[in-house]
């Protein structure tokens, strides 16, 4: 059984209140609950993590290789368009990430269209809502089943 980690930035926390319409009505304890079901069903065991602080999410992302992490899923929020700290510390625990959002990043802000993350993940969904996650599992599946 792989251990895969979760990751969720800023605000995320607000899920369900937050711009249903853009992000739907789901919060974030829903998404945790459904993913942590079906990542067990792939036969993996998932870890979720929020926080609103870079620095948290740095020393998280830390941890998982000492805990031996296989792969992460993260939606950084806003944090995904400034943090070269985030991304460096994808790059130095070089574990396989998946990038998602739950908005099409690229339909919104043009600000939103930049991301320090995408270029080294395995790949990135956005725009599927809560969805989003799932196929962000099943690839992150994938990608490990294939190694």
């Amino acid at each position: 059984m792989s251990q895969l980690l979760l990751l969720n930035g800023p605000n995320l926390n607000l899920l369900g209140s937050r711009e249903p319409g853009v992000y739907g009505a789901a919060t974030l304890a829903q998404i945790e609950t459904e993913l942590a079901a079906e990542a067990s069903t792939l036969g993996h065991q998932l870890s979720s993590f929020q926080s609103n602080h870079e620095g948290a999410l740095v020393d998280r992302i830390q941890q998982a290789r000492r805990e031996g992490v296989a792969g992460i899923i993260i939606n950084a929020g806003a944090y995904t368009h400034t943090s070269i700290a985030i991304r460096d510390a994808l790059l130095a625990v070089a574990l396989p990430y998946v990038e998602v959002h739950l908005s099409n990043v690229h339909a919104r802000e043009t600000f939103r269209h930049q991301s320090y993350l995408s270029d080294k993940a395995i790949g990135v969904i956005v725009g599927f809502g809560p969805k989003g996650y799932r196929l962000s599992l099943l690839a992150l599946h994938e990608h490990l089943a294939a190694l």
